[in-house]
């Protein structure tokens, strides 16, 4: 173990990669600090991998190693982290103090030191405890080694910040839209036919990420009986004529998300099933009207819900309509903000969503943000079945 303090000579040689001004990382945390005061914690220890990022700018692809960042109430952070991640935290991070553990450390030792010298060894701190890096038995390991520290859940405190998005994170999501877009336009050229998921699968990650998204995806991807059962990935399996082909496309850009559904059929499809597609829109349309800032968010959500039973799709509806998105790291699908039927919650400027609304294995969805008029549709694609 070790730390560090990095300086303009350590660095500057690197080439920095930056998501945002360091101004806004400050005011992040600043907005953070503000609220640890208000609720009498000493600090906020934080291991959610996209907490840390929000805050400090840290990211590297090995965020499952153990890693957290530490936010006192007073002054600036410090990152606890894998030294073989220490070119990224050089390069990412907008930070300087760090405290680095080698493998074969002792990985609890570590935190302990660290988490002491940034807040001592007495009072409240906050600790996101929904976070998949918090494990029981790294809980039970703290507490046992500092017991005059009280932890405080504040799994909310920084979550209810990333709702609402900056103009520059938006930003990202429009460049994610882009490629969720140039995904499906891929899907639905090689959805024929005699293809193969996996082949299907392969032009729309190559798609993506030449127009710009950072992972390959593809998202939910499946045929034939699968496709009437949500979350479906892709196989080897072989597209026949008149399959049902589930797509999202699930891109990301600096680490921001956009997504979006559209129905596919292989080779053919029914009268019936263009008329559902056609009343899917058209309740989709309905309750994208009503999204605006203000509104509650169960008015859209009773659209949708009434508006596929009244009109015979299924005997019941229990799916969430809308979910919030934005910064996303693997294995996080949607950040917890979600629309059901008793959902209480308004929508605000800078939200952003993925709204959707399916039917007999027909699907159709937008990532939308929340603007002071309404909301702006992040992903831009004809909205109709497609025949390949």
């Amino acid at each position: 173990m070790h730390a560090s303090h990095g300086s303009e000579s350590d660095t500057i040689m690197v080439e920095h990669a930056y998501c945002f001004p360091r101004e806004e990382f400050l005011a992040r945390v600043r907005g953070v600090q503000t609220e640890l005061r208000r609720r009498q914690l000493i600090g906020l220890v934080a291991f959610q991998p996209e907490t840390v990022t929000y805050l400090t700018g840290f990211f590297t692809r090995g965020y499952g190693s153990f890693q957290f960042a530490i936010i006192p109430a007073e002054g600036e952070p410090t990152l606890v982290c894998r030294d073989m991640e220490e070119y990224y935290l050089d390069t990412t991070c907008v930070f300087p103090n760090r405290v680095l553990w080698s493998d074969g450390d002792n990985e609890i030792a570590v935190a302990v030191s660290a988490i002491e010298r940034a807040l001592g060894r007495r009072g409240d701190i906050g600790v996101d405890l929904n976070s998949w890096q918090f494990d029981a038995a790294r809980y039970l390991a703290l507490t046992h080694a500092l017991p005059d520290l009280t932890i405080i859940d504040c799994s909310d405190l920084v979550t209810r910040m990333r709702f609402i998005k900056s103009p520059a994170e938006i930003a990202y999501q429009r460049k994610a839209g882009v490629a969720a877009e140039a995904g499906m336009t891929a899907a639905v050229k090689t959805a024929l036919p005699g293809t193969s998921e996996r082949e299907l699968a392969a032009e729309i990650c190559a798609a993506m990420i030449r127009a710009g998204s950072d992972l390959p995806g593809p998202g939910v991807l499946s045929s034939g009986e699968r496709a009437f059962h949500l979350h479906g990935g892709y196989s080897d399996r072989i597209l026949r004529m008149n399959d049902n082909v589930q797509i999202e496309t699930t891109p990301n850009v600096r680490q921001y998300h956009a997504r979006f559904m559209r129905p596919i059929k292989a080779g053919g499809a029914t009268d019936e099933e263009y008329s559902i597609v056609e009343t899917l829109v058209e309740i989709q349309d309905r309750a994208l009207a009503e999204v605006r800032p203000g509104i509650p968010v169960r008015v859209a959500d009773a659209i949708y819900r009434d508006g596929v039973l009244s009109a015979g799709l299924a005997e019941t509806y229990s799916n969430k309509t809308f979910y919030s998105i934005g910064l996303l790291l693997q294995p996080s699908g949607g950040e917890p903000l979600e629309a059901a039927a008793d959902a209480d919650w308004r929508f605000e400027v800078g939200m952003t969503f993925h709204t959707y609304v399916l039917a007999k294995g027909l699907g159709m969805s937008e990532s939308i943000a929340i603007t002071e008029s309404g909301h702006e549709l992040l992903t831009n694609f004809p909205r109709q079945l497609f025949v390949t």
